[in-house]
């Protein structure tokens, strides 16, 4: 019997142990961690804030430089496993909406080699940009990042219009609507 109790017991430790660090992987406060849920969030429309990052080439890549399409901004790491499960799913994405959309790829916590090499082992088609870790707190704060990945929607004329946390397979659905009109 202490035997099935001190088990029971331990699994449940287990449990609430894997929960919490399947919900966040750093607890620090005011640290961005990689968040599993996902989280939709409908945005009012405000205008996306504008930011300038490096591309692959080591070229400053404005944000506003995009207007005209819908834009998907995706925060994410190579170090990010829900970030990586979700690539086969923003490819099919891209490939069936580029016409109306661009992906502007945004790499957080990476260095400069490993983003690169991601990039690249995972054959992203889309717009990468790489944001340091002296940006990230700033651009964390201006797009209410809580985790990765994050997704934003930015329609053509600048304005957000959807958030979401964590790798949500509604999400796509959301796309094919969006595009549907």
């Amino acid at each position: 019997m202490k035997k099935t109790t001190m088990t029971m017991g331990l699994l449940a430790g287990m449990f609430a142990l894997v929960v919490a660090c399947g919900q966040r992987t750093k607890a620090n406060a005011g640290n961005v961690a990689e968040v599993k849920t996902a989280q939709v969030e409908e945005v009012a429309a405000d205008m996306a804030p504008d930011f300038e990052l490096p591309d692959l080439q080591g070229n400053p890549l404005k944000l506003s430089s995009l207007r005209g399409k819908y834009v998907v901004l995706d925060f994410w790491g190579s170090w990010c496993i829900w970030c990586i499960r979700g690539i086969p799913s923003m490819k099919e994405a891209y490939a069936k909406h580029k016409d109306k959309m661009e992906i502007l790829g945004i790499d957080c916590r990476d260095t400069e080699e490993k983003w690169k090499a991601a990039v690249e082992e995972h054959a992203l088609p889309w717009l990468q940009v790489r944001c340091d870790d002296d940006h990230l707190e700033q651009l964390a704060r201006m797009y209410n990042i809580e985790g990765f990945p994050t997704k934003a929607v930015i329609d053509p004329e600048g304005k957000l219009v959807k958030v979401v946390v964590g790798e949500d397979p509604a999400f796509y659905p959301f796309l094919d609507e969006l595009f549907a009109k």
